[in-house]
């Protein structure tokens, strides 16, 4: 099986004859005399309607300035998820650790707070 790949020129070509052609009954002339199936020319015209879209939702104007903070900021932000998750689970192995010291009868000496030092 081979592929067959067409140039733009030529599905330009094919869609405006085949447009042209509607209401006369002659398009499955037109594709008969060109090899081409209709599920071919449905994809030309999704084609053509996306680029279309496409050309049409651009916007005008400059690029817009991208802040050069944003990046430094975003890898702050996950920096600090991370060292929360780690918190979490520090928190969470203190816990353990004062309850098998607690199990075992051997309370462990509180911790002085580092926040109010």
């Amino acid at each position: 099986m081979r592929l067959i790949i067409f140039s733009a020129p030529y599905k330009k070509k094919i869609l405006a004859e085949v447009e042209a052609a509607v209401g006369t009954g002659s398009i499955g002339e037109i594709l008969r005399r060109e090899g081409i199936y209709s599920s071919t020319l449905t994809s030309w015209r999704k084609e053509r309607d996306a680029a279309v879209d496409g050309a049409f939702s651009r916007k005008r104007g400059p690029e817009p300035k991208r802040n050069p903070l944003t990046g430094e900021n975003e890898k702050l932000r996950r920096q600090n998820q991370l060292l929360q998750e780690e918190l979490r689970k520090a928190e969470l192995i203190i816990d353990v650790q004062k309850k098998v010291a607690m199990l075992l009868g051997r309370p462990l000496s509180p911790v002085p707070d580092s926040e109010n030092s």
